[in-house]
């Protein structure tokens, strides 16, 4: 069953996109830093934070698309829609947390 989106929820998920975007960014831009130092120095280290980095980027890449699903055919699964702002806001505040995380650990890479 599905449900229309409201505007509210329309711009929660737009917020929650723009995040993933984000951070599907930042995780192209560690990768290829990681694979600029794996090609210097050939560590197992290294080879661990590509594998880490392609399945998080893999996931940040998938969920990112089922947000645009609704975007374009304008409705949303049911169970997405139970409560008002719940699940908008859980990927909301789970994207922020990443954008943080992969924030800080790209500038140490830099650097």
């Amino acid at each position: 069953m599905v449900t229309e989106i409201g505007p509210t929820m329309m711009i929660l998920i737009y917020v929650a996109f723009a995040m993933g975007i984000a951070n599907v960014c930042l995780l192209l831009g560690l990768l290829n830093s990681y694979w600029k130092t794996y090609k210097e120095i050939k560590s197992q280290f290294t080879i661990g934070l590509l594998y880490f980095g392609s399945f998080l980027l893999i996931q940040n890449i998938l969920v990112t698309f089922a947000l645009v699903v609704p975007l374009i055919v304008h409705v949303v699964p049911f169970a997405i829609s139970d409560s008002e702002f719940g699940p908008p806001i859980v990927l909301i505040l789970i994207n922020m947390f990443q954008l943080v995380a992969l924030s800080i650990l790209y500038k140490i890479t830099k650097n």
